[in-house]
């Protein structure tokens, strides 16, 4: 409470005192009327008192609660700039990893191209050798062939030879004289014959290669 609130309420304290002496004059004595004043007096200043002391404690509390509150939106402000700085740190450290996941996933494209042309490229040749080697097995197989009839026809010249072995064997000095002699014709004969036959053999035992390669 200030104090003109307080020197009002007193000035009407006397004012109700001094009306409530001129009126009471004829039924109580003066003493008696003051000290009952006095005593309504120091009851109304102690209750003053007690308001301005309630009053100065409220103060003083609003004042403490309103430190406190300012305090409290200092603290809130400078926590409210800290976490502005660190939404601003993070949203660039969220650009840079977002432009390293850029440049990433553009590298990882280029080799997985790169990758896959090498791959188009190796599959293209491994096709080609596939067919090389197809064509090679069925030259091989082809030659495998050739091989096993020019071995048979080998071993049917070979049987041919021995046959003619034997049989020039089988020639006297008696045979190859009437050979010679004019009018030994059938003898000739018989002997031509058999060399053509012998001949015609070895012919038909003989292996014909292919085009392209040698005999």
């Amino acid at each position: 409470m200030n104090k003109g609130v307080y020197r009002h309420r007193c000035a009407w304290l006397m004012l109700a005192l001094g009306a409530s002496l001129a009126a009471s004059a004829s039924a109580e004595t003066l003493e008696e009327r003051l000290r009952t004043q006095l005593r309504s007096t120091t009851q109304q200043l102690q209750t003053l008192q007690s308001e301005q002391a309630q009053a100065s404690a409220a103060r003083q509390t609003a004042e403490q609660q309103r430190d406190a509150a300012l305090g409290q939106v200092r603290e809130l402000t400078a926590q409210l700039a800290k976490a502005r700085g660190q939404s601003e740190q993070l949203a660039g450290q969220q650009q840079a990893v977002h432009s390293q996941a850029q440049a990433l996933v553009a590298s990882s494209n280029e080799q997985l191209h790169k990758y896959k042309q090498a791959y188009d490229e190796l599959l293209g040749m491994a096709r080609a050798k596939e067919s090389e080697r197809a064509g090679l097995q069925a030259q091989l197989a082809e030659r495998d062939g050739q091989v096993q009839q020019c071995q048979a026809r080998n071993q049917q010249m070979y049987g041919v030879a021995k046959e003619m072995l034997a049989a020039y064997e089988k020639v006297d000095i008696a045979d190859v004289m009437k050979m010679r002699q004019p009018f030994a014709g059938s003898a000739r004969v018989r002997f031509e014959e058999l060399a053509q036959a012998y001949g015609d053999r070895l012919y038909e035992s003989q292996f014909d290669a292919p085009t392209g390669v040698t005999q």
